[in-house]
């Protein structure tokens, strides 16, 4: 059911739809799938884990409007900075257009601010967009100001609610990161976003993309 209002405020959700399959057990075929139905649609991009971004790049094609998206220390973050870098180049290699990158929280924690710094700026270098995903849901009113303050001064593009592990991307959220960000990024919203009605109000409180894996269901009550 498409939700009430006039259709002129309503997004097309399509071209920020970053279209995720990050589950643990994946195969060729559904990646395969899920790139050609990124093209179909028109979707932002395809997410997906580093491995498949040889495979995923000859199906998506030459580098065009459907971007290929690797994650990176996904999900945890929880390891070492030179293992991400690595990581990171590798993707990039191998036809990745842009990251999402999930940071090692001990270093906020414990407050290694100048590493947890350093481990972003080392992946912006890289000179693809990178996100960066903050698992706010976890953390406390000053963490999350911190790490997004980190975030910023490294130059992430994006400021990634979270990996899907938390709580749901709230229009709440996504507000205050688009106040923190103060136009230095973009917002993309992630985690639970499974009706059109929700999708639409992450939208219209900031969010600049949506990361799912429903991303067929909520076009198709968009456009049906």
């Amino acid at each position: 059911m498409r939700p009430a209002g006039d259709p002129a405020e309503i997004p097309d959700l399509a071209p920020l739809i970053d279209h995720a399959q990050l589950q643990p057990r994946l195969g060729a075929e559904t990646v395969e799938r899920c790139c050609k139905e990124a093209l179909h649609h028109g979707f932002a991009g395809v997410c997906l884990a580093s491995r498949w971004m040889p495979q995923a790049r000859r199906w998506l094609g030459e580098r065009g409007p459907v971007k290929l998206i690797s994650v990176v220390g996904f999900p945890f973050g929880a390891s070492d900075s030179s293992i991400k870098r690595a990581e990171a180049e590798w993707a990039v290699e191998a036809g990745a257009d842009e990251l999402d990158l999930v940071p090692d929280f001990a270093l906020l924690l414990d407050g290694e601010l100048t590493a947890l710094h350093d481990q972003i700026a080392q992946l912006v270098e890289l000179s693809v967009p990178l996100k960066l995903i903050l698992e706010a849901d976890q953390l406390t009113a000053n963490q999350l100001e911190t790490l997004v303050e980190v975030s910023l001064d490294a130059g992430v593009a994006f400021l990634k609610t979270g990996s899907g592990y938390g709580a749901p991307a709230s229009p709440q959220l996504v507000q205050r990161l688009h106040q923190l960000a103060a136009g230095r990024a973009r917002v993309k919203a992630s985690g639970g976003i499974r009706s059109l009605e929700q999708a639409i109000e992450l939208v219209q409180a900031g969010a600049e993309r949506l990361g799912t894996s429903r991303g067929l269901e909520l076009v198709a009550a968009q456009r049906g």
